[in-house]
């Protein structure tokens, strides 16, 4: 009974930003019910871009293994489980606080992304969680002439998880990778302008380029 009260404490605690929900995760876990709190946000092939001020052995980009945990150099193992992305800088300090006296630790999160379709270098590309769609456009070099950007989407597992309007009030609003829940393997694919709409631009080049002829040759007289 005791310790269904601490953990409803301690969430109550969350929800007004009082204390970070990897805390809960491991007083559940202490506490034995079997709940662990919020689900991780990392899974394998996630990297965490780590820097630890004056120590270059832990200054590197490291890949989430199995657990999910991240596997440091002499330390080993670190669980993930209950950690969310936003809060791993805090949650690896206070791991690595262990091991150093007084160490400054930075730490970023990278997704792996794929940014597809009529961009002038498709492929995937590991993105900063903070990344808006803007930033992960340009990371492939932006969309190309042929681009039909009002259908771009936003795919996972080969079906539509952001598209038509939503796609777009994403990257206007400049939502970013962990607002919009993404992760590793989703894909943001721009289309290709069909035929039809080719033609009709091209079309109206041509009707519009003679009457600038013409009032040019006009002025000229």
């Amino acid at each position: 009974m005791k310790c269904k009260v601490v953990l409803r404490l301690l969430a109550l605690a969350v929800l007004t930003g009082a204390v970070p929900t990897f805390l809960v995760a491991q007083a559940a876990a202490k506490a034995g019910t079997g709940d662990v709190g919020p689900q991780s946000d990392f899974e394998l092939g996630d990297q965490i871009l780590l820097e630890v001020e004056g120590d270059t052995l832990f200054t590197h980009a490291f890949t989430v293994g199995p657990g999910p945990a991240l596997t440091l150099p002499v330390i080993g193992a670190i669980p993930l489980t209950g950690v969310r992305r936003s809060e791993v800088e805090t949650y690896l300090a206070q791991q690595l606080g262990h091991y150093m006296k007084s160490a400054v630790v930075h730490a970023k999160v990278l997704v792996r992304i794929g940014v597809l379709g009529e961009v002038e270098h498709p492929g995937f590309y590991p993105l900063p969680t903070g990344a808006v769609m803007s930033d992960a456009l340009m990371a492939a070099g932006g969309p190309t002439r042929d681009a039909r950007f009002k259908d771009a989407r936003i795919e996972r597992d080969g079906k539509g998880l952001i598209t038509g309007s939503a796609f777009q009030d994403a990257v206007s609003r400049g939502m970013t990778i962990d607002a919009l829940g993404l992760r590793a393997g989703d894909r943001i694919v721009v289309p290709k302008q069909n035929d039809t709409e080719r033609t009709v631009r091209i079309l109206g080049i041509l009707v519009t380029l003679p009457v600038a002829i013409y009032g040019i040759t006009r002025l000229g007289h």
